[in-house]
């Protein structure tokens, strides 16, 4: 993969190293209080709406193998959304710097990365299961919709990195 980085900063700071960006990108973003910044971290999706305006909701994502997993159920309005057009991006406030995601979301049907997706949600706290080409459990967020939920990932394409403490700055990373 090529990572090609820009100063976007105005005011003198430093690049963004992608390391540190990268830290995060990997790193459990969990929603409990007081884990993140400001008291949590919550991850929010953007998809266009038919006229073209955004569609903008909270939701939990899975951050593994350099890609962002999270579900939806078929009838939300999200995954109407990508399933016509499945530009996206991310967004969330962490500290050292806030983090916004553009990709594309595409869904998963392949039973083994289900399966291992499924796991990792198991092992983090969701006791989820593959169920035909999607996941089922006795719960899940309440913007999800009912089950079963298609299982959607993320792999950034431009990452923007917009510091929140010190050194600052501002970055963004392209990847090819």
């Amino acid at each position: 993969m090529t990572i090609t980085q820009r100063n976007l900063d105005g005011y003198g700071a430093p690049a963004i190293e992608w390391a540190r960006v990268k830290a995060v990108l990997d790193s459990q973003l969990t929603q409990a209080p007081e884990t993140g910044g400001p008291q949590r971290h919550t991850v929010w999706l953007t998809t266009i709406n038919p006229d073209g305006s955004p569609h903008v909701m909270p939701l939990g994502v899975l951050p593994w193998d350099v890609s962002w997993y999270f579900t939806s159920g078929l009838a939300t309005r999200k995954s109407r959304n990508l399933a016509r057009d499945p530009r996206c991006v991310l967004s969330v406030a962490t500290d050292p710097f806030d983090l916004v995601v553009e990709g594309l979301a595409q869904r998963v049907t392949d039973a083994g990365e289900l399966a291992s997706v499924a796991e990792v949600f198991a092992r983090g706290g969701w006791p989820c299961r593959v169920e035909g080409d999607a996941l089922t459990a006795e719960f899940s967020a309440p913007s999800a919709g009912p089950a079963p939920w298609h299982l959607y990932r993320v792999q950034p394409a431009t990452v923007f990195a917009l510091g929140t403490s010190e050194p600052y700055g501002a970055t963004k990373f392209q990847l090819d």
